[in-house]
């Protein structure tokens, strides 16, 4: 969330920012500066409260040491009548506060200042574009290929568990666990990652923590009534493994990696992308999480995306990176990359990962610190990426690999997990 000191100091400015996101986010400013204030007009009034009651209390033991006990009692009314206030003004202080932080958890991060401005995804720009579009007459997609080859069984999920659901099986599984372990394997041998392997149900707290909660809470499994969700990306169980901690300024950066299945209703989605395996409720991703320093956390978001990209260079997949303009960016992202790898079975460049820098925005949410050089407590910046999702990857490989016999080339880089040079 933001600083509510920040928002105070520097209120205009925000929402001036906050404006270029679309919609309006920006005037919950103003709606958090007059809860601020009234729960600013009533802890000084406590306080003021307070201090009286203390010097009231102290009046009636030296009014009774001289026997003046009908002031006494004058004074001990008056100091429960305070009290009665006092209390009064707690109530009137948790409701404000609750506002408050509610507010605070539905205002979106500032974009970072050199964000591009847009709309939407048209007003992305271009970053870089790596390798070349392979030439392939009439390409298969990978519905096609898949059913051709035996990879996927979509009739088998659906029976169990309705669309937006895939089963893979034989080759089709095993071509999924070779990318799996390609991936993590790169991730922490290459890049300096520890593999964590993480719970897959989440408490509320840690999705508020991220910032999937409360906004996209349409979007989840939940369950329990809603106090624990089945994880959407591995980016919420990983970062709050670092949650309520303070770490000293020399254990920074921590950088992890896991595999996760995610889980998600895809609400709102319907007609878009929904063919095969394009956009799924369940599927697999490997995720890249780190906490930083903040005068690193540019820099780091730049090697982060370079360590998305490297898993695509190896597999020799042409893809494009971009960078998300301001009315497209993510809800907690102070600026991010995604990666778009080429489908041509489907004509067009699909989206396997997005990396962002979200700032000081998680880790004031989990209260995740470092203790600096001057012995204070400062809030870590956190990142993450995808490295990378697993059907949309799974789609470009097999699309960009399909050769004229119809067999599928599997990239040099894969065939020790997966056994064998292609499939056919």
């Amino acid at each position: 969330m933001l600083d509510i000191k920040d928002i105070r100091e520097n209120a205009e400015a925000i929402k001036t920012r906050l404006a270029t996101r679309g919609g309006d986010a920006h005037t919950l400013i103003d709606e958090v500066l007059v809860s601020d204030e009234s729960r600013r007009k009533i802890e000084t009034e406590k306080q003021v409260l307070q201090s009286e009651r203390n010097t009231a209390s102290k009046n009636i033991g030296a009014l009774m040491a001289q026997g003046k006990k009908d002031e006494a009692e004058t004074a001990k009314a008056a100091v429960k009548e305070i009290g009665d206030r006092i209390k009064e003004l707690d109530t009137q202080s948790d409701e404000v506060t609750s506002q408050l932080n509610h507010l605070l958890m539905t205002i979106p991060n500032v974009p970072y200042a050199d964000c591009p401005v847009g709309k939407d995804e048209d007003d992305n720009p271009e970053v870089r574009i790596w390798g070349d579009k392979p030439a392939i007459d009439d390409a298969l997609d990978h519905v096609q290929l898949a059913e051709k080859h035996g990879l996927i069984d979509f009739e088998a999920a659906a029976k169990i568990s309705g669309s937006g659901f895939a089963m893979y099986r034989g080759k089709g599984a095993k071509l999924e666990r070779a990318l799996i372990n390609f991936l993590l394997d790169i991730q922490t041998e290459e890049h300096g990652y520890t593999e964590v392997n993480v719970p897959h149900i989440i408490r509320r707290y840690c999705m508020e923590g991220t910032g999937q909660l409360p906004k996209f809470e349409d979007d989840m499994y939940g369950i329990e009534d809603n106090e624990m969700f089945l994880a959407p990306t591995a980016e919420v169980p990983v970062t709050n493994l670092m949650r309520d901690t303070i770490y000293a300024e020399s254990d920074l950066p921590i950088k992890m990696t896991a595999h996760t299945p995610c889980f998600r209703r895809e609400a709102g989605s319907a007609g878009r992308d929904n063919k095969g395996i394009i956009r799924m409720h369940q599927f697999d991703k490997i995720e890249l999480v780190q906490a930083v320093l903040p005068e690193t956390s540019m820099q780091v978001l730049e090697e982060l995306t370079g360590h998305a990209e490297a898993a695509l260079q190896k597999l020799g997949l042409h893809y494009r990176t971009i960078e998300l303009c301001t009315g497209d960016i993510g809800f907690s992202s102070l600026k991010t990359y995604d990666i778009e790898v080429w489908a041509p079975g489907q004509g067009k460049y699909l989206e396997v990962s997005s990396c962002s820098n979200f700032g000081d925005y998680q880790a004031r949410r989990m209260k995740l610190r470092y203790k600096d050089a001057d012995g204070k407590n400062q809030f870590c910046h956190t990142l993450n990426g995808s490295g990378t999702a697993l059907p949309r990857l799974y789609v470009a490989l097999i699309e960009q690999n399909q050769q004229p016999d119809g067999s599928i080339k599997i990239p040099e880089a894969l065939v020790p997990y997966f056994g064998a040079e292609d499939i056919s």
